[in-house]
């Protein structure tokens, strides 16, 4: 079975991160550096089934049907991941815990089997690989900047 794990040090408390990372408005704006993905009828409450939609491509409709399993603010959001009509699903795990001034950020997606579960892990690896590297640390600093509602 095939898995992502990132871990990533953002130099932010984890209520900020934690609000980078569940603000429906704020998701879109780090995704955009993947496909896009802005959640439709998201909300970081257990049993909440939303969509990413994205951008097609050949072979995908760009729509990723999920379901929030898990929420315990501000550490942990789990949820449901299925790409595509007929496939089982994946699972994504964000974990946020206070690290050296700041917060560690640990992305896991688990549950990929077979061939083509490996190959789909190797591409959403480097794709939420620069989300979390280059899209959620743009969208941090603006978020660190912004007035508190």
């Amino acid at each position: 079975m095939a898995e992502i794990r990132i871990e990533c040090e953002y130099p932010y408390p984890v209520a900020t991160v934690w609000r980078a990372v569940t603000d429906p408005e704020l998701v879109p704006r780090w995704t955009a550096t993947g496909q896009g993905g802005r959640p439709v009828g998201y909300a970081p409450v257990v049993g909440t089934r939303f969509q990413f939609v994205g951008k097609p491509v050949p072979g995908w409709n760009g729509v990723v049907d999920c379901e929030v399993l898990e929420v315990e603010e501000p550490s942990v959001l789990r949820f449901s991941w299925v790409g595509g009509a007929g496939e089982a699903p994946t699972f994504v795990t964000y974990r946020l815990a206070p690290h050296a001034g700041g917060t560690r950020f640990t992305y896991e997606h688990v549950g990929f089997t077979g061939i083509g579960g490996f190959a789909m892990s190797r591409i959403l690896g480097r794709v939420r690989r620069k989300m979390l590297t280059v899209g959620l640390p743009a969208v941090l600093d603006a978020v660190a900047g912004e007035p508190r509602p």
